[in-house]
């Protein structure tokens, strides 16, 4: 319904440079190039011009965005009020998240869509927080999940709408026989001399890490790097290190114990449920948010 070069233009401004905004895409940045030119041949104006070995975008491409974005909330309007009037909607829902939301959260959701709109193509996509937004802003997903952490849009951002969904708490792992395998509950500050396993620097579950450690008045030691649970699992029941594990994550049968930690507030990661501007009153998403309060809360029972 809308000139899809001003999709284009978006994720310029989004990202920054052509060649980040074509990966997101998908596309060549020749590609991205071409479609902007033509979009400024066609309006007329400027869009974008040399700043350095980068480029800069000109006050009339903000211009064309700031309406962009207003058209593109009008038009998620339409969608969702379209599908809230169709007898049984048709085409297709995406549903995108990190690991352990793709793995705990998702499916059943899918699932309940699959069941109330058989004529949807419903679609599930595995992805981290920051290309959860790109995934949004181009289209190829239609409801988020992700970790609310600082180098995410801020929630003023008017682009999206982000809504608080839950805190998954997290969890001590250490190897049976450690010091405190037979406590009920430990504070960080507990363990603030161990050996630390955490996730790459520059991932979410590091950022996490990091920021509960720091809370809690200390930097962790961080000995080895593991981003999957069942890797740094594994490290700890070598003995090799203590982790901490969100609750829905689920863990295989190494010999260690979970500890839930205690703290005020207690540490937790915050997830986040986000969609196009427009877009929260779509029917399906609200089928699918709907279906993830309800497996969430099986999950995570309140205490």
């Amino acid at each position: 319904m809308i000139d899809p070069r001003l999709k284009v233009l978006q994720m310029v401004s989004h990202h920054g440079t052509v060649t980040a905004a074509a990966a997101a895409l998908n596309y060549t940045p020749s590609a991205v190039s071409y479609q902007l030119r033509q979009l400024a041949d066609e309006l007329g104006t400027e869009l974008v011009i040399q700043s350095g070995r980068g480029i800069k975008l000109t006050a009339a491409a903000r211009t064309v965005l700031r309406h962009a974005e207003l058209l593109h909330a009008q038009v998620e309007r339409a969608y969702a009020e379209l599908a809230a009037t169709a007898e049984q909607p048709s085409g297709s829902f995406a549903l995108c998240g990190f690991s352990t939301a793709a793995t705990r959260l998702l499916p059943p959701a899918a699932a309940a869509l699959r069941e109330h709109y058989p004529q949807v193509q419903v679609r599930v996509i595995e992805a981290e927080p920051a290309r959860c937004f790109d995934l949004l802003l181009s289209g190829d997903a239609d409801l988020a999940l992700v970790i609310n952490t600082a180098d995410l849009p801020p929630s003023a951002d008017e682009r999206f709408e982000q809504q608080q969904l839950l805190d998954d708490p997290l969890d001590l792992v250490v190897p049976v026989g450690h010091r405190l395998a037979e406590r009920s509950r430990v504070s960080l500050a507990d363990v603030a001399d161990e050996q630390w396993i955490v996730g790459r620097p520059g991932s979410t579950y590091h950022q996490l890490v990091r920021a509960a450690c720091m809370s809690a008045g200390f930097s962790p030691n961080v000995a080895h790097y593991a981003d999957e649970w069942d890797t740094g699992t594994a490290l700890v029941a070598h003995h090799f290190g203590i982790i901490l594990v969100p609750r829905l994550a689920r863990l295989h049968d190494w010999p260690v114990v979970r500890i839930p930690l205690r703290g005020e507030p207690a540490p937790a990661r915050r997830i986040l449920a986000a969609t196009r501007l427009g877009g929260s009153s779509h029917p399906l998403a609200e089928t699918a948010l709907a279906a993830i309060t309800t497996t969430a809360q099986t999950l995570l029972p309140a205490p």
